[in-house]
């Protein structure tokens, strides 16, 4: 059998390959891309109102109005009077009643009940969203290939969520919080609350922007990316998450509140006195100072570090990723003075929701500038 014989730049070893046909790596197992892609739109929808409700839950301390965890049973309200009255009876055993709450009416515990009620149901509301989406389209064999451990994962994090919720607000219940009168949840433990829902949310963001294009597309995008500016913007990433959970910091012990003025904390650059809690470790949780200072200051040097990741975003070939780091830029800016207006008017609902809600469009614009580097859109040869 005559041999073929080896073109002039062909490696020793090397063995003809087949070329897949345009369409046949997405023709393998396209799965219903489109219809999941719309799903996690919905959880992605669920999940950022879950994060303003909870923002809200907290503002208008109504977290701990439900003093006991039944994932079950606990999706049906007081239907009577004598309900209620149980229900305001468990309240009135805890710390944030005694020392913060006394001479509360039933009215007004109904309106701080509600908030952590509905808190609550919107969580029930995702798991279900999530287990019907999942299980149908795993039983009808509409997963995509390589999906099903990433879809999978959403309802882990769920799930796992539900219990540090709990976890969470059982520390404004316990023995600790009966012995030093603590009306409110530890502040760490809200501050893994949070920084939980906004990994969830990154994820499903970023299954969103993947889900938006052919398997195929994607190799091929990939070919082009842009690997210093997608390592940059991966580092943006961190550090804006790490922002959003020195912001929890801040609202679990309403540190917001505690210095109304900008740019001084009070009349210095330093707070006063931070370091008076024993052990030291608890100031860095527990001074109001303390945690407002290491908040602003990360605020700033989040601000400069996206300032040089937004000086290298704008020099991409590509448009559409320049208009995604414009977009970042822009977003930190407003984030900055939300922050400052925060302070200024000591936290009050309207401003500090605001502020939380510009944390997840920050997020997610961070995220889609990111995927753009890795994944950039096609454009024409004028760049456009």
């Amino acid at each position: 059998m005559a041999q073929t014989p080896r073109k002039l730049f062909e490696e020793v070893g090397d063995t003809p390959k087949q070329t897949a046909a345009p369409g046949q790596i997405d023709a393998k197992n396209r799965g219903a891309r489109g219809a999941i892609r719309i799903w996690l739109m919905v959880i992605f929808a669920l999940v950022a109102s879950m994060i303003v409700v909870g923002g809200l839950t907290r503002l208008t301390d109504s977290g701990l109005s439900i003093t006991e965890w039944n994932p079950v049973m606990g999706a049906v309200p007081p239907m009577n009077d004598a309900d209620w009255a149980v229900e305001f009876e468990k309240y009135q055993a805890i710390p944030e009643y005694q020392l913060q709450n006394q001479g509360m009416t039933l009215t007004e515990f109904k309106f701080i009940f509600w908030w952590e009620w509905g808190h609550r149901q919107l969580g029930r509301v995702i798991g279900l969203v999530w287990a019907v989406g999942f299980f149908g389209f795993w039983a009808a064999s509409k997963i995509p290939t390589g999906w099903t451990k990433r879809l999978f994962l959403l309802g882990v994090l769920g799930g796992l969520q539900g219990a540090i919720g709990w976890w969470m607000v059982h520390s404004g219940l316990n023995e600790t919080a009966q012995e030093i009168g603590r009306t409110d949840v530890a502040s760490y433990r809200l501050a893994t609350h949070l920084g939980l829902a906004f990994v969830i949310l990154g994820f499903t963001a970023w299954y969103v922007f993947l889900l938006g294009r052919p398997e195929s597309a994607l190799m091929q995008a990939r070919r082009d990316s842009n690997r210093k500016l997608f390592g940059m913007s991966t580092g943006l990433m961190h550090f804006g998450f790490l922002q959003i959970v020195l912001g929890a910091l801040v609202a679990g012990i309403d540190a917001g509140r505690a210095f109304p003025t900008w740019p001084l904390m009070g009349d210095s650059f330093f707070p006063p006195d931070p370091f008076l809690i024993e052990p030291l470790w608890r100031n860095f949780f527990e001074d109001a100072g303390l945690v407002q200072f290491i908040h602003r200051m990360s605020g700033y040097l989040l601000l400069i570090f996206g300032f040089v990741v937004w000086n290298r975003g704008r020099k991409s070939s590509n448009g559409k990723t320049r208009t995604a780091f414009h977009a970042v830029m822009a977003m930190l800016l407003i984030q900055m003075v939300l922050g400052i207006m925060t302070a200024l008017y000591s936290a009050q609902l309207h401003v500090a929701i605001t502020h939380q809600i510009g944390a997840i469009v920050m997020w997610v614009l961070i995220l889609r500038a990111r995927y753009l580097s890795q994944y950039p859109l096609p454009q024409s040869i004028r760049g456009n």
